[in-house]
């Protein structure tokens, strides 16, 4: 049997405030707990405060991108899976040399696209458990 959605906690890092707002309404609609960040700097004291399943990080933003974010995670709490969003092509090649396990979510999405990934993210970590 799965876990509720809602006992599941997804850091979202995202430049764009419009972006986030929306990214963070559709996953709380869903029965997430979703804490969002502006940039991946930000991100990383609520890394290191753990309890995050999900790392959702927009790949290119300033001060740090969500590849070197994305590193970062693995160190501080390798249990929390990554699955990134970008609207550059190339971008998108580059993230998945880099986290090979980590889904890339193409921008433009329909926000039911973005929500059945998470939950296929959830479903294949738990299947990998059993």
């Amino acid at each position: 049997m799965s876990e509720p959605t809602a006992f599941r906690r997804i850091l979202l890092a995202e430049d764009e405030e419009a972006m986030r707002t929306y990214l963070a309404r559709a996953l709380e609609k869903a029965g997430y707990a979703v804490d969002s960040v502006n940039c991946g700097t930000a991100a990383i004291p609520l890394l290191e405060s753990g309890g995050y399943d999900l790392l959702l990080s927009d790949i290119v933003m300033p001060e740090m991108d969500g590849i070197e974010l994305a590193q970062r995670c693995n160190e501080i709490s390798p249990d929390t899976k990554v699955m990134f969003i970008t609207g550059f092509a190339a971008v998108s090649l580059r993230a998945s040399a880099d986290q090979p396990t980590a889904k890339v979510l193409s921008k433009p999405f329909h926000l039911r696209d973005l929500v059945l990934e998470v939950d296929r993210t959830f479903a294949d970590a738990r299947e990998a458990r059993l």
